[in-house]
């Protein structure tokens, strides 16, 4: 009875679903330009105006107040020189000498010999073809500068975030704490927090590892903790009955066992400080960045290409080297083989040994501390990347404006006109409602009290504008995230000569393709929707890819045994079988898109993003801007709960079905 009843409200809930559309549509076409809340984009609400009286009294007492002066100054001082030192070792010209400590020989010897120790000869031959890539590209000193920013985030990010993600998984009370903190940090654009950063911190090393470490450190936290609560209750049982401390379970048990998700965690916060390198550069961070950002002030797709490319072999490297250091510790833990002491001193001092031999012959010779300048692959790819610019905008252009006119006309209008057109209340009541529907009691409290928020943060009709935007992006991110990853699920030729492609959509700075994409589109919301959909597809796409392999093959095979199609397989057994990934995947790409709205509203998107932009450039905006962010962060989290509820439902009633 309980199967029958519970499947049997999904039609009924379908069709309220409809009811409430239709009904929103009806309003919309007797009441659209009514109650919209629009505010015009010079125009401030008095918590605008007040937010940027605050800015200017922080400013005007920064050298007088004591908290400045004996605190924040101190900050800065600290993090400048944390980077600078690891500058002067691997990337600047330090201590009287016109070259660094290690010169490139050095700095290659020495990663390699790490990414040995801790991983495989596999993954110290790759670590050498990247490094040494990176002068081949004539990039080598910018690259060492990310390099530097990138370890000294990652060191202070992991030093706070590992100890409180420990905590967060051994306390419930602190995670349910900590937990919407993560979420704003993750969700509000890095745009919004650069200029508060250099009004505390100033311009250069200092603010740049900071926001590094803003958007690094919830990785860190996040699968530490995950990785704390999912050691077996049964083994902490049996070290507690043994008389085990609870400081002694987690050095001995918990620790132990955790260590190869913690190690994961690891490698996440590396790939998030390293996808700060282009924004970061915007106040004054060093390397990569910088060149992106010249390179794209004079619409060099060459140069921005080339610096970008070093960017992604970066993180492919550093990717790499910490999944196998993850690896080596899960095989160690499961086989419980541990190579001899003696042989494993061997091994790492022959490996360390190498190193110091060329770390000194780097640190005296010139020849092995300055890269060859003479291998210089540079100019080849900026010269081809030009060219493949050049030709896809010439040969793709009728292509990309009938795309451009459909998506616009058939998908993006509509939305716009229903959300920004239609009167406040009316869609207030609409998202509650539909809340109530997908996700339930709680889902529908979030969206009440988040769209309450964007209301009293004066910025409604963007809100609206900005969501239409990113609704229909994630609709092609879903589309594309299900197509592709149907087929790299079902082929491993595919997911081999896709999974680097997806890999570099995902680390490729988003300023690098946005050159070539404005070329194609012009400066439109339909840029910005491209934009966001290049982000954030390869995550939908490797989601579904995931879940189309976790169907158990003796279901396929039973199907095709009864004569389904391929078409039916899919369908009827594949798809349906992987809900749960097709729902994370929605899920995760609408974050995703949404952290593209900032970086669209250099683009032309307009609303949020646009918004977010004119404060960190104009003095006059600077409260509004950091509303638009807030307002970012708002609707990221209304529909973050709201499609995780829905996905929880979706879940539970495929089971009911299935039973």
């Amino acid at each position: 009875m309980t199967t029958l009843s519970l499947t049997a409200r999904v039609p009924a809930r379908r069709y309220l679903l409809g009811a409430i559309l239709a009904a929103w549509v009806l309003g919309h076409a007797l009441l659209a330009g009514r109650d919209t809340l629009a505010l015009g984009g010079a125009e401030l609400t008095p918590l605008h105006e007040g937010a940027n009286q605050a800015w200017d009294t922080v400013d005007d007492n920064r050298n007088s107040n004591p908290f400045f002066l004996y605190f924040f100054n101190y900050v800065r001082l600290i993090l400048d020189e944390s980077v600078r030192f690891v500058q002067a070792l691997i990337s600047q010209p330090s201590f009287g000498r016109p070259v660094p400590v290690l010169g490139w020989l050095g700095v290659v010897a020495l990663a390699a010999a790490v990414t040995y120790i801790f991983g495989n000869i596999r993954v110290a031959l790759l670590t050498v073809a990247g490094f040494v890539s990176f002068g081949l590209l004539g990039l080598w000193a910018e690259s060492m500068d990310t390099l530097a920013l990138t370890l000294t985030a990652v060191a202070y990010s992991l030093a706070v975030g590992i100890p409180l993600g420990i905590w967060a998984g051994l306390s419930g009370r602190f995670n349910r704490f900590v937990t919407p903190v993560l979420d704003f940090m993750q969700t509000m654009p890095t745009f919004v927090y650069l200029a508060p950063l250099t009004l505390f911190f100033l311009i250069g090393p200092a603010s740049a590892t900071i926001a590094t470490m803003i958007y690094a450190i919830p990785p860190a936290i996040r699968i530490t903790a995950h990785a704390i609560r999912e050691v077996s209750p049964v083994t902490l049982e049996a070290s507690a009955s043994l008389g085990a401390t609870a400081a002694q379970s987690l050095r001995q048990v918990r620790l132990p066992l955790a260590r190869r998700t913690i190690v994961v965690g690891v490698n996440q916060t590396i790939m998030a400080a390293l996808s700060m390198a282009t924004i970061a550069a915007l106040i004054d961070a060093p390397g990569l960045g910088k060149t992106v950002l010249k390179a794209l002030q004079t619409l060099d797709i060459g140069a921005a290409f080339n610096a970008g490319l070093a960017i992604v072999i970066m993180a492919v490297v550093l990717d790499r080297a910490t999944t196998a250091a993850s690896r080596r510790v899960e095989t160690r833990r499961r086989t419980g083989r541990e190579i001899s002491a003696f042989f494993r001193r061997v091994e790492v001092g022959g490996a360390l040994g190498i190193a110091a031999v060329l770390g000194y012959l780097s640190y005296t010779y010139v020849w092995a501390a300055e890269f060859p300048a003479g291998a210089d692959l540079g100019s080849y790819v900026r010269r081809a990347a030009d060219a493949a610019s050049l030709w896809v905008q010439d040969s793709l252009s009728g292509f990309t404006d009938a795309l451009k006119n459909v998506i616009t006309y058939g998908l993006l209008n509509p939305f716009e006109s229903l959300l920004a057109g239609s009167p406040w209340w009316l869609v207030f009541a609409v998202g509650v409602s539909i809340a109530a529907l997908v996700g339930g009691l709680r889902a529908a409290i979030t969206a009440a009290v988040g769209l309450a928020a964007l209301i009293g943060l004066g910025l409604w009709q963007d809100s609206m504008v900005t969501l239409a935007s990113t609704l229909v992006a994630t609709i092609l991110v879903l589309a594309l995230g299900v197509a592709t990853g149907v087929w790299i699920g079902r082929s491993d030729r595919a997911d081999a000569v896709l999974r680097p492609v997806l890999d570099a959509g995902q680390t490729m700075p988003a300023f690098v393709y946005l050159v070539p994409i404005l070329g194609l589109f012009g400066p439109t919301r339909f840029t910005a929707i491209i934009a966001a959909v290049v982000f954030a597809a390869p995550v939908a796409i490797k989601l579904v890819a995931e879940g189309i392999r976790g169907v158990p093959p003796a279901t396929v095979e039973a199907a095709r045994s009864a004569g389904s199609s391929s078409w039916q397989l899919i369908g009827k057994v594949r798809l349906p079988m992987a809900r749960a990934s097709v729902a994370l995947a929605a899920n995760q790409g609408l974050i995703y898109v949404l952290s593209m709205v900032v970086v669209g509203g250099l683009v032309g998107a307009g609303a949020l993003g646009y918004d977010v932009v004119a404060g960190f450039s104009q003095h006059q905006l600077r409260g509004k801007g950091l509303a638009a962010g807030l307002a970012i962060v708002v609707l990221g989290i209304v529909l973050d709960r709201v499609t995780r509820a829905a996905q929880v439902r979706t879940v539970r009633l495929g089971v009911i079905k299935e039973d």
